[in-house]
């Protein structure tokens, strides 16, 4: 078998058989618990083909003649933080008000200053902990369901392919702090309603970090080529989201703008006409 530093599990090329590196889940490198796959190839296959439905802009040849170039089910490394976050915020709000006298048309604008403080918990965020993997693609299909976690066994890796992380702990907890921030603040912004603006004039959040777990998550990744670029697909193999990017076809990107434009423009005409402006 030939593999790079981080593969925990894969399958051998000539019979297919699954192979489970037992020293790349050994000690540190163990993971804590594990999220088994719930849904399988046949229903990652399903999801691209419900994905390209819909889809105006998308090329008709891309489509109809897709085709998977390759496609795996991978145990994604991901660490888990606790944290709390300590936070107080003020905003600058208007709030506008406008009415007619007999000579005026009159806007009333009153100025106030808002502020927000308080504390937030935060249990099981996740941060990918591989560097093969794109964190907004994984942040994509996100959320997980912890409740089905159980603890790690080797058993769950059988068929699938798996990596270790590579992505130290303490290197994670800071994307997992601005998530936290990130979070904090816009819990905070949604409590400030009732008027016509709303800006951060100051914001200061404080997180305090709890336990860390190691997991293994569940991901279906699909490959295919089109005019010679690369397009990746993901799926949560537990609750079935779906994300990726598609191609779009430029003539009928254009032919939708300019369409768009050009109903606008007779919606004008027609109101500057009825006002007696043409």
């Amino acid at each position: 078998m030939i593999c790079d530093d981080t593969t925990a599990a894969t399958k051998c090329p000539y019979c297919d058989n699954p192979v489970i590196m037992k020293g790349q889940l050994g000690g540190d490198l163990r993971p804590d618990l594990v999220i088994p796959f719930k849904l399988d190839k046949k229903a990652a296959k399903a999801a691209l083909m419900r994905h390209l439905e819909g889809k105006p802009l998308l090329p008709k040849v891309f489509k109809d003649e897709n085709h998977i170039d390759e496609i795996k089910g991978v145990y994604v490394p991901f660490w888990l933080y606790d944290a709390e976050a300590d936070a107080n915020i003020r905003y600058r709000a208007t709030r506008v008000r406008t009415y007619t006298t007999p000579k005026y048309y009159c806007t009333e604008t009153s100025y106030f200053s808002v502020t927000r403080g308080g504390t937030l918990g935060f249990n099981h965020i996740p941060v990918d902990g591989s560097t093969k993997m794109a964190d907004d693609l994984m942040e994509s299909i996100e959320p997980f369901n912890f409740a089905e976690a159980v603890d790690f066994q080797t058993a769950y890796l059988s068929g699938y392919l798996a990596d270790r992380y590579d992505v130290p702990v303490e290197q994670s907890r800071t994307r997992a702090n601005q998530r936290v921030k990130s979070s904090t603040e816009d819990a905070f912004r949604s409590t400030v309603t009732g008027y016509s603006s709303v800006t951060p004039e100051q914001s200061s959040v404080r997180v305090g970090n709890g336990k860390t777990r190691y997991v293994l998550y569940p991901v279906w990744l699909l490959n295919t080529t089109w005019n010679n670029q690369k397009y990746t697909f993901a799926m949560n193999g537990q609750t079935g989201k779906f994300v990726g990017n598609l191609p779009t076809d430029k003539g009928k990107y254009w032919a939708f703008l300019l369409g768009g434009t050009g109903i606008c423009s007779l919606i004008v005409f027609l109101l500057l006409t009825l006002m007696g402006m043409l």
